[in-house]
């Protein structure tokens, strides 16, 4: 398709081409330059040609002569930009004092002095040299103002002073002039200081904006949203807060866990139980199955069968084997608990199942038993590896891994080869 367009091109040109000297040869035109006894007669065109031509020689000559001059500022700008180079791969390896070291002398160039004292300043604030940073972003602050704000913020929360870095992004936010990171730093420079209102304010631009993707964006939103219910005052601002929150961010499963917990602590069981178990009918959690087992009051025996139905499609959960041993335990129905939780245990060892076993060994007297669940409990919290108790006695706890039953998309179970 190019090739056509050139040759219409080449036709339009030679038509042009052949019209316009026609016209010209009919009617050449007449030039006199007359000068101290000098006389220069030629047509017009001819005169056209020589002036180009004149025009062309002297800007040739102009920088020849100038070439010398300019080596000096070619060799200026050659070695600022590898400077700018070798700066931003040191700082990308964590090499930053070399990094500030070629980026403070890349921003001699007026062309690139922005952006080296931006990255300047973020190699002395990652090397904890923030007085030094924040010099370095005033200079900055002449050639890219709103660049070396949200960078201003962002070195004062490392620094430990978030509310300087929320009163420092505040106006901008209330004009609605932040870039996409400055909404970022506002976020969780207000998450820092405790103002989840105003992290929850710059959730909905970074949204708009897309600047952190889909992943980003949800990891951001759950931890702003988790930090507001858990700051709600009473039931009432828990119940106000959930209702305001948009559709989509009431299904988020850690957001629903924290509303739960928060409001189960504020005596609303029957709604942290409703939250949860609609979450369960859309998609299963095994977070929201451990909250909804941990959830106190409610008819536990009903409670119980219902866990226990979704056995059949989740026969190896570690969380629904905990949440159904849990529930045991408060029923006092020491030998389902035990099994439910001794395979638990087997599937993934958690200090909640190690702490559930314990108590269920505690009410049963097994005082020794209980004890080495209680440290193993402790090992889980701390990362060690749990002591795996000597098989012996009846009621030490089985830890042998258990077969995993697969499932198709259907719930089907597979049979083996």
């Amino acid at each position: 398709m190019r090739l056509w367009r050139w040759i219409l091109l080449l036709v339009i040109v030679a038509a042009l081409a052949a019209f316009g000297w026609h016209w010209v040869a009919a009617d050449p035109g007449y030039v006199l330059v007359r000068i101290r006894g000098w006389q220069v007669e030629t047509s017009l065109l001819a005169a056209v040609v020589i002036v180009l031509v004149a025009w062309a020689v002297l800007v040739g000559l102009w920088r020849l002569v100038r070439w010398p001059f300019g080596a000096l500022s070619r060799r200026h700008r050659r070695l600022s930009h590898q400077r700018l180079g070798e700066g931003l791969v040191a700082l990308t390896e964590g090499r930053h004092g070399d990094a500030e070291r070629d980026l403070n002398r890349a921003s001699r160039l007026p062309a690139l002095r922005g952006p080296s004292l931006l990255a300047s300043a973020e190699a002395s604030s990652r090397r904890g040299e923030h007085a030094r940073a924040l010099e370095t972003l005033d200079q900055a602050a002449q050639v890219a103002p709103q660049a070396a704000r949200v960078l201003r913020a962002r070195v004062l929360r490392r620094d430990g002073k978030p509310a300087e870095a929320v009163a420092l992004l505040a106006p901008d936010a209330d004009a609605n002039k932040l870039t996409p990171g400055g909404w970022r730093e506002l976020a969780l420079a207000a998450l820092a200081c405790g103002d989840t209102w105003r992290a929850r304010e710059a959730l909905e631009p970074l949204q708009k904006s897309g600047a952190l993707g889909t992943r980003g964006q949800s990891a951001l939103e759950a931890q702003v949203l988790v930090a507001s219910i858990d700051a709600a005052p009473d039931g009432a601002a828990v119940n106000t807060l959930w209702s305001q929150l948009p559709k989509a961010q009431r299904r988020v499963p850690l957001v629903i866990d924290a509303y739960a917990r928060r409001a189960a602590g504020f005596g609303l069981v029957l709604p942290a139980m409703d939250e949860v178990e609609s979450a369960l009918r859309r998609e299963w959690s095994p977070t929201l199955v451990e909250t909804w087992g941990a959830l106190p009051g409610g008819d536990l025996e009903s409670r119980l069968r219902r866990a226990e139905g979704w056995l059949d499609a989740h026969p190896n959960d570690p969380s629904l084997l905990l949440a159904l041993g849990r529930m045991c335990v408060r029923l006092k129905l020491w030998g389902k608990a035990r099994q439910y939780l001794e395979r638990s245990i087997a599937l993934a060892p958690s200090a909640g199942a190690w702490e559930a076993l314990g108590d269920a060994c505690a009410d049963q007297g097994d005082a020794t038993q209980a004890q080495r669940c209680y440290r193993n409990a402790l090992a889980a919290v701390r990362g060690e590896i749990a002591q795996r108790p000597s098989a012996a006695p009846a009621g030490t706890v089985d830890t042998s891994a258990i077969a995993v039953e697969e499932r198709d998309a259907h719930g089907m179970p597979r049979l083996g080869k």
